[in-house]
């Protein structure tokens, strides 16, 4: 059979009845937005990744701008990322009318490097003609970012943090969940990610509730919330008072339940990806180089990404193999046309470097021996015949 790169059916198979049952009871019951598995899933998720208050929203983008939206970040302010990400990390910067400022990467995690993001913060100050407001730090192919370094460098700066867990929500660090750092964790429930729905979906974890009450009022239209009640009388429906501008980016109900029934296998799936990629690391170390996860950290592996300086002799052996392979990613942020105009203090030469010579490889909890040890297989043998 074909080598899946990732394998939703062989998860929707192990959930069964119950997955089927849990979406079903969503359309009989006709509650098809905010339903009540949205608040038992905004509580689940909470408790999974260690924070108080969780906003449930349209999308894993949406997660990101409504807090930039909530501090109020736009125009003439800055916002730190890095280039070798999605474009969904820096694309919520220019929706709210701020720029991206983007920083390098370490050489072995591929995540923010904490040094170069001091400095660049350093550089935007001293031109003056941004004002730096916050950082988005990613959690690249599921692993998580040098929170303790990167949370210093916002804090010597007066700048909020976000926790960009798209790819990376369940990962963590010293037994602690990125939020732990950040102001804001984000996530995406992309059906391709670890923790993947059947649709779009997102959510922002958060440590403070009054900041998380402007966030559900922002997530809908911005209606009001208890604290623009407090002293006024309003005796119809408050989703009718619009107290500011605000989105739609309300989770579809049987979203909820999906991940309501994914989040009772999540665990265990993290293991499953943590064995699968322990057996990549001792089948191919010593032929190209695998992943480094950060000291203390726990990836989730969202993706399984190698390096070689035959990225495109490798991927075509490969496909001839019948073993599917992807690039995260082929041009880095900095490079394409929207977003080409904003700053890069320092300059991303690693950034740049990587870009022409990752490549991710199958990667999913349930991902047989035998389809790995192909993989294993046909790495070794192109490589093994082209030293």
């Amino acid at each position: 059979m074909p080598i899946p790169f990732i394998d939703l059916q062989a998860q929707r198979a192990r959930l069964g009845q119950p997955l089927e049952d849990a979406i079903l009871k969503v359309v009989r019951s006709g509650a098809y937005i905010m339903g009540p598995e949205i608040a038992q899933f905004e509580k689940a998720l909470g408790e999974f990744g260690q924070a108080p208050f969780v906003l449930s929203c349209g999308s894993g983008t949406e997660a990101l701008q409504l807090p930039l939206m909530a501090w109020g970040v736009g125009p003439g302010d800055a916002v730190f990322c890095p280039s070798f990400t999605f474009a969904a990390t820096a694309e919520v910067m220019p929706l709210v009318g701020a720029s991206p400022v983007f920083v390098d990467i370490l050489e072995d995690t591929y995540n923010l490097d904490p040094a170069k993001l001091d400095a660049a913060i350093e550089a935007v100050k001293a031109e003056g003609k941004l004002v730096p407001k916050a950082i988005i730090a990613v959690d690249l192919f599921g692993q998580p970012a040098a929170y303790p370094a990167i949370s210093l460098v916002a804090k010597k700066h007066g700048l909020k943090l976000i926790a960009d867990s798209a790819q990376g929500f369940g990962c963590t660090l010293n037994g602690h969940h990125p939020i732990h750092w950040a102001d804001v964790a984000t996530t995406s429930f992309f059906p391709a990610k670890p923790l993947g729905c059947y649709g779009d979906g997102g959510a922002v974890l958060s440590k403070d509730a009054a900041f998380h009450d402007l966030l559900v009022s922002l997530r809908v239209h911005g209606q009001a919330v208890k604290g623009d009640l407090e002293g006024r009388t309003f005796e119809h429906d408050p989703r009718y008072l619009n107290m500011r501008v605000g989105m739609n980016s309300r989770m579809d109900t049987i979203q909820a339940a999906v991940l309501l029934q994914k989040l009772t296998i999540f665990a265990d799936e993290i293991e499953a990806r943590n064995r699968v990629a322990a057996r990549y690391a001792a089948g191919l170390s010593d032929v190209v180089r695998t992943p480094t996860v950060i000291e203390g950290g726990v990836s989730v592996w969202a993706q399984y990404t190698i390096e070689t300086d035959d990225r495109d002799g490798l991927i075509a052996h490969l496909k001839a193999a019948e073993v599917p392979t992807a690039v995260y990613y082929p041009i880095p942020i900095h490079k394409q046309a929207p977003y080409a105009a904003y700053p890069t203090p320092g300059g991303l030469p690693v950034t740049e470097a990587k870009a022409g010579k990752v490549m991710s490889l199958p990667m999913h909890p349930y991902l047989t021996e035998d389809h790995q040890d192909q993989v294993i297989a046909a790495i070794r043998g192109y490589v093994l015949k082209n030293a």
